[in-house]
Formats: structure tokens, C-alpha cells, sequence
């Protein structure tokens, strides 16, 4: 099956540098809704669907094959192959990120920036390391997805979208999560949250943004200041957003920290900060 029909890729926009959007767990390519309209005259815009969520194709799933990550990054590169694309900008949200890095350390001359919505490399505390949750806390959270998937998906989007004065977002989140293949949903959740890939971080040589929210449960502000310093190319910026969807809940600040990033130079600069003042 041809790539882009298995991840329903979308390609928007009136610019030459293409620009790969990858959403985060159980969401799709619409959650991209709010900032792309910001990016269609500047970038060619790729849209995709991970495997068992909006109108991807499931039928070449089996677990064997999805059974982490690095599958479904290497259906992002196959994405890439196929439309050859070249010199692309890889923006990526919570495991989204995550997928980003492992297609940049895999191929880097073939990318150019990356952003990196809220990443985290791991989830579970570890020692000095602080990833936002106990083993046990994870275990517990799959376990009542496992056993009741359309209620962990009501009792977990308010908390994931960690912004209660709006909750028409806290509802399209459930209905994205309820929209997806429960079954692979469920499999993609085990990977992605039991999953460590703090070693490597320091593999990636890409110039990179990171930004977190100034509270977001998932992804701290810990676990930011720790991506920052084992990534020697990257620049971290924490918004003024709360929450684990800054580009649902503050597109227009998430936008101006991306377009801020992408206009300056492509070696490393000490005026990021100001610039991003500047565009907002």
C-alpha cells in the first residue's frame, strides 16, 4: 500500500519548503486546524494520520510490526520518500515529537528544523530524572484504559488539555480520542508511555525549537529543561500556555514561537527570545 493513502496524507499550501506536521497520541491531522492556516502562504504543508486514527488505513496493521515507535516513525520517512521532499521542516506534538527525532537522527541531511510541541523522552520518573509519573501511576492509567477506553478518554482529556475555563477543547479532545481504532489506540498508548528514549536525545544534530507549556502534567517543565541540555542544537521556550495542546489552546502563541524560529538564521543565534517578543 502506497504510503500516503495508509496515513491519508494531505498536502496544503501555497510555499516550496514543505513543512511535515506530526500529531501527538489519539489525535489526528486536524488538531493542526488552528495554526496552519497561519503557515499556507509560506510553507507546502503535509498532513498525516498515524495508523489507526482519522481516515488512515488499518488494514496492514498488526501489532507485531507496530510494536514501537521506530514503525511508526519509518511510516513517516516512507511518507517523505514518496512525495520527495526535501530540506523539510518536521514540527511534532507530545509523542509526535518523538517520532520527529527518531526520523532526524535516522536521516538528518534530509531535514532541516525541527519543532517539538511538549516532547517528552520518557514518562516514568527514573532516579535524579523527573518524568512526570510513577511506574505504578502508568501501569494503573493503561490498566483502566484496557478495561474501559471510552471512559479513560472522559476522565483524561480535561486533564491532558490542563485548560478547565474552555471545555469545548477538553470535549473535541475525547471525541478525537473516541474516534480512534480503541484496539491499536491501546497498543500505541503501552509503547508510547512505557518507552525511554532519553538516550537519544543527544543523537539529534538538527537545529531544533522546544516548546512546553508553563504547567502541563505530561510533559513538565523538568522534563523541557532536560531535552534542552542533552540536545546541544536546541533552543527551548516555555509559553504562556497551560496544558498539553498549546496549539489547540494558544495557536496564536504557539504560532508566533514557530514563525520567530523559522525566521532566523539557521545557526544558532542569542537573540531567539527577543524575536519571539517581537512576533507576538
Amino acid at each position: 500500500m502506497d504510503a500516503c493513502i495508509r496515513n491519508n496524507v494531505k498536502v496544503i499550501g501555497k510555499g516550496e519548503q514543505p513543512m511535515v506536521l506530526v500529531h501527538g497520541f489519539g489525535c489526528d491531522q486536524s488538531v493542526w486546524r488552528y495554526i496552519t492556516p497561519g503557515l499556507l502562504d509560506t510553507y507546502k504543508i503535509v498532513l498525516i494520520d498515524q495508523v489507526g486514527v482519522g481516515d488512515s488505513d488499518c488494514s496492514g496493521y498488526n501489532s507485531g510490526k507496530y510494536a514501537s515507535l521506530e514503525a511508526y516513525a519509518a511510516d513517516i520517512l516512507e511518507v517523505y520518500h514518496e512525495l520527495n521532499l526535501q530540506d523539510a521542516i518536521l514540527v511534532g506534538h507530545s509523542v509526535g515529537a518523538t517520532l520527529c527525532i527518531l526520523c532526524a537522527i535516522q536521516e538528518p541531511d534530509r531535514f532541516s528544523e525541527l519543532i517539538l510541541l511538549v516532547p517528552s523522552p520518557c514518562y516514568i520518573n527514573d532516579g535524579d530524572y523527573y518524568g512526570g509519573f510513577e511506574r505504578a501511576d502508568v501501569e494503573a492509567m493503561l490498566a483502566t484504559m484496557q478495561a474501559d477506553y471510552e471512559g479513560w478518554a472522559t476522565t483524561y482529556a480535561p486533564f491532558i488539555m490542563g485548560n478547565p475555563d474552555c471545555p469545548s477543547l477538553e470535549q473535541d479532545l475525547e471525541e478525537l480520542f473516541c474516534r480512534a481504532n480503541q484496539d491499536i489506540a491501546k497498543e500505541f498508548a503501552r509503547i508510547t508511555f512505557l518507552s525511554d528514549y532519553r538516550p537519544m536525545l543527544s543523537k539529534l544534530t538538527n537545529k531544533t525549537l522546544l516548546l512546553q507549556c508553563t504547567e502541563d502534567t505530561f510533559a513538565p517543565p523538568r522534563v523541557g529543561a532536560f531535552i534542552h541540555e542533552a540536545i546541544p542544537t536546541s533552543m527551548l521556550l516555555t509559553l504562556g500556555a497551560t496544558g498539553h495542546c498549546p496549539h489547540l489552546s494558544a495557536p496564536i502563541e504557539t504560532l508566533s514561537a514557530i514563525s520567530a524560529f523559522l525566521q532566523q538564521p539557521r545557526t544558532m543565534t542569542d537573540n531567539f527570545s527577543s524575536a519571539i517578543n517581537q512576533a507576538k
